[in-house]
């Protein structure tokens, strides 16, 4: 079911998104906060080890490409 790749992503993206949802929750920054929220969980979700990294991106990305 989870390969070691698919882990070893979910602890990255899972990592950077509890920072993210820490930084919107202390800011009160939607973005960062929804952003960080959905990287906790979309290793859950997403078992194509490619799409989970491109996912991962765009929300890593999106923070700071949209900042209120």
């Amino acid at each position: 079911m989870f390969s070691a790749a698919s882990l070893i992503w979910g602890m990255i993206f899972g990592t950077i998104g509890s920072a993210f949802f820490i930084y919107g929750k202390k800011r009160s920054a939607l973005i960062p906060l929804l952003s960080g929220a959905i990287l906790f969980f979309i290793p859950y979700f997403i078992s194509n080890i490619v799409m989970l990294i491109i996912v991962g991106i765009i929300f890593l990305v999106l923070p700071f490409l949209w900042q209120n």
